[in-house]
């Protein structure tokens, strides 16, 4: 047990924060997303929702200040400028955690899919509201 560390990352999901690079980007799923038919490096959180995992990345990830988007969300199929109100705890918890806060960007779902297949790792969670899906891109450490 480490101090100061949330207890809900888990040691393969600090391994994999440790490992990521700037640039590199992590996705914080819901329940019902496809996380294994996603990506090559998955982790599951089941019972944990997607707000308090965000927290807890949070803590340790650093948000990309080189690029206009570090944080992006999913479109609301069917109604793209609707926000979900996990999104707006999403935006909540970056504009008052994240040490660089930014707006959330949006994607069409599919093209959200296509983003998530290139992540460096997916986080499953066991977030059972529709749309709590992040995507989050590593910054520096100044």
């Amino acid at each position: 047990m480490l101090r100061s560390i949330s207890p809900l990352l888990s040691p393969d999901l600090l391994h994999a924060l440790a490992s990521m690079g700037h640039g590199d980007t992590i996705v914080i799923a819901d329940a019902n997303f496809p996380a294994d038919a996603m990506g090559q490096r998955s982790v599951r959180l089941d019972g944990i929702s997607a707000t308090d995992t965000l927290s807890a990345v949070l803590s340790l990830l650093p948000l990309d200040t080189f690029i206009t988007d570090p944080a992006i969300t999913m479109q609301v199929v069917g109604d793209a400028n609707a926000t979900p109100p996990v999104v707006q705890e999403f935006q909540n918890l970056i504009d008052t955690k994240a040490d660089a806060p930014a707006k959330i960007a949006t994607l069409e779902r599919f093209d959200f899919y296509d983003r998530a297949k290139d992540a460096f790792i997916i986080v499953q969670t066991g977030e059972t509201r529709l749309y709590g899906n992040i995507i989050l891109t590593k910054g520096v450490i100044g």
